[in-house]
């Protein structure tokens, strides 16, 4: 048995940070004395701790954490990883919004997207994967991809047919200061039950508005010109619109070029028929 202190010095953690997470019962004490509070820990717990010190320094959640060491090494690897991918692509989409900004500073005068059509499309019904999650602007890119990742493998390994694009349903405005609830789509075909937070259902058959953009487009502020084109598109036309609008990611969109059209900003409508 281990001292809190000697524990403290060879995991490389604080005595503030184990009684942390003592509280938050992801690393518990071996033996707490019930009189004095003296807490022991067991040497097999350095590993645990360690991996605790390392994932803190990468700014992992607590919450987050918990769930990554919550089974076998092999799938705190596949959590680790999509945790990893989601925060690269948080990252991302930060520095395209500074480069876009700059932009914006350097030539005021410039329009942020030129001119495009918005057409118009019948869609078939369609057995979806989905994840819904409450989120801010800033949480969404990380959320998007995490959970695109986790679906994706539940489908592949339940022996799903995926088509190869996916979608992002909003059924409300995500904002940096608010959250909205977020609906993450991956279709398939065959036959798929739920697990955990992904839920199965049929997307109904619908005609729908949309505008397409590049990957360089797909950044928050700018891809909002694309929203407010569709929009302002859908009001002039006249047509009820009978759903949330949604984001369309085209098959591989994240390995395309920044030129390359990518995304599908569309609305669901009443049809013309």
């Amino acid at each position: 048995m281990l001292t809190i202190s000697e524990f403290g010095r060879r995991a490389g953690l604080s005595h503030k940070a184990l009684r942390l997470y003592d509280v938050s019962g992801l690393l518990t004490p071996a033996t707490v004395d019930p009189v004095t509070g003296y807490r022991q820990y067991d040497e097999e717990q350095l590993e645990r701790a360690r991996r605790i010190s390392m994932l803190r320094q990468v700014e992992m959640p607590l919450a987050t954490i918990s769930e990554v060491l919550a089974g076998t090494d092999e799938e705190a690897l596949i959590r680790l990883d999509r945790w990893w991918a989601a925060q690269q692509a948080t990252n991302e989409s930060r520095q395209a919004t500074v480069e876009y900004l700059r932009d914006r500073l350097l030539r005021p005068g410039s329009p942020g997207l030129s001119p495009r059509p918005v057409l118009l499309r019948d869609v078939p019904e369609t057995k979806i994967a989905s994840i819904r999650e409450d989120v801010d602007q800033q949480a969404l890119v990380g959320v998007i991809v995490a959970s695109m990742l986790e679906i994706r493998a539940h489908l592949t390994a339940a022996g799903a047919a995926l088509p190869g694009e996916s979608w992002v349903i909003f059924h409300g405005a995500v904002t940096p200061e608010s959250e909205a609830t977020v609906e993450i789509c991956v279709p398939f075909a065959g036959t798929v039950d739920p697990a955990g937070p992904i839920g199965i259902r049929i997307e109904p058959a619908h005609t729908e508005a949309y505008c397409t953009i590049t990957r360089e487009e797909c950044v928050y502020p700018r891809i909002m010109l694309a929203y407010d084109l569709l929009h302002d598109w859908v009001l002039d036309s006249g047509h009820p619109t009978t759903g949330a609008v949604r984001e369309i990611y085209h098959a591989d969109h994240q390995h395309l070029a920044n030129s390359d059209p990518a995304v599908d900003i569309a609305q669901p409508i009443r049809g013309l028929h």
